[in-house]
């Protein structure tokens, strides 16, 4: 499967029969027709799902239903989730997916509900199904089967301290041969700060990896086989693993996003790549409104290629109430709410958000934001959804991803053997289709 290239904030018209049947049945849309039941919703305590919550209280207000949330990190969320589901337990209502990874395994198990029926005969009219992103649609549907409606569009971005760089006499990082020459420079000039830090926990790897990957050119797979021991997937994997063991923080292959936003909020780094949802938590406090500077990670040999992607919420397959999710999952998408993550720095997958009088003041409000939604726009426009291998064992092939890199890091492997072992793995992982 192809890489999905996609344009999140063109506004496109989505399946007209789903349009027509949604306004077929607004007007007698019923809020309240589910009152008193409960919903369990299995939350990522990820910026997202934390800024959704913020207004828990608003939903089981408007509905009369209580929302029982389950929340956990994501590596938690996911094993919690993996025990549900294969117990076909009804435990859990509603479920945040992200389909760039989990969705191809998910919906092969059967484990998501099919919202394109829900959607049709249960919408407000307020909902404006047309209003998402058709390219996130499409990237949550499997098989015919809409699996989950976006949350948001985020991508990894590359956040720099404007301060330390004037300090160092170094430039915004044009290029990843920029990127590496700052980093050195960085670390000359000033030893007290980590120049550069990315993901470096294995399963959390890929993240920020594929940017890297297809900047430079490189394809997960070619003619049906792994590609890391190509010539742009021995190059990528040298680079992204030289610069975090060169110029990261110490154990920088436990990093996934909390430690790298907590590090660069602290004042202690440099530069930082790390996803655009964490905004939010790396402006928490104002330490760093004043001399952050955002934009996408810098180019290589293929120009620009950043990940864009975004999370969805799905309806579980055994759900004994199916119906009442369903009307949490549109309340939690609707452009009221969207707008108001948007708000809280969660990146809207509804493109006329941001023209909101109320959004476009809070742009306007901080430089910070404005190159924020600037980096979003060039995720939108070139983004690719490739994270890992375009395969049903996706999640797997993360593993085998950040291994590579996490033997480099530490030395333990040179980058032919490093390949050699990961393409021997993920071929295997090909080969169950």
């Amino acid at each position: 499967m192809n890489a999905r290239m996609f344009a999140a904030r063109a506004a496109l018209p989505v399946v007209a029969a789903v349009a027509v049947g949604a306004q077929a049945h607004a007007a007698d849309f019923d809020w309240k027709k589910f009152q008193g039941k409960t919903v369990t919703f299995l939350a990522n305590n990820n910026p997202v799902g934390l800024a959704l919550l913020t207004y828990k209280a608003d939903f089981e207000k408007l509905t009369g239903m209580t929302l029982k949330v389950d929340g956990y990190q994501e590596q938690q969320m996911r094993q919690r989730l993996v025990t549900v589901m294969n117990a076909r337990s009804d435990e859990v209502d509603v479920f945040m997916t992200l389909p760039s990874r989990e969705g191809e395994q998910f919906a092969a198990a059967g484990w998501y509900a099919d919202l394109s029926a829900m959607s049709k005969n249960e919408a407000a009219a307020e909902y404006d199904l047309a209003g998402l992103s058709q390219a996130l649609l499409k990237a949550g549907t499997f098989n015919g089967k809409l699996t989950s409606m976006p949350m948001n569009i985020e991508g990894p971005i590359l956040y720099y301290r404007t301060d330390i760089l004037k300090k160092c006499g170094v430039e915004k990082p044009a290029t990843i041969k920029d990127l590496e020459a700052a980093a050195q420079k960085i670390k000359a000039c000033d030893s007290t700060i980590t120049p550069f830090v990315s993901r470096g926990l294995k399963p959390a790897v890929a993240y920020t990896f594929s940017n890297m990957l297809h900047n430079i050119g490189g394809t997960y797979m070619a003619n049906g086989k792994s590609n890391l021991c190509s010539p742009k997937g021995k190059q990528t994997l040298d680079t992204y693993s030289r610069l975090l063991r060169e110029y990261g923080p110490p154990g920088v292959v436990n990093y996934s996003f909390q430690q790298i936003s907590a590090l660069y909020r602290g004042g202690r780094a440099a530069m930082s790549f790390e996803s655009s949802n964490e905004l939010r938590t790396v402006m928490d406090g104002g330490e760093r409104l004043k001399d952050t500077g955002l934009a996408p990670f810098p180019a290589g040999e293929a120009g620009q290629v950043p990940t864009a992607i975004g999370w969805g919420i799905a309806v579980s397959a055994y759900s004994r109430q199916p119906e009442a999710a369903w009307y949490f999952v549109q309340w939690a998408t609707s452009p009221e709410i969207q707008k108001r993550m948007a708000l809280q720095g969660i990146a809207p997958p509804r493109p006329a958000v941001a023209n909101d009088p109320e959004y476009r003041k809070w742009i306007d409000a901080e430089p910070v934001r404005k190159e924020w939604q600037a980096a979003l726009d060039v995720l939108a426009t070139k983004g690719s959804s490739e994270v890992g291998y375009p395969i049903v064992a996706n999640p797997q092939s993360r593993e085998f991803i950040g291994q590579a890199v996490q033997d480099l890091i530490l030395k333990q492997k040179t980058v032919d053997q490093a390949c050699a072992e990961a393409d021997k793995a993920l071929d295997a992982l090909i080969a169950q289709k």
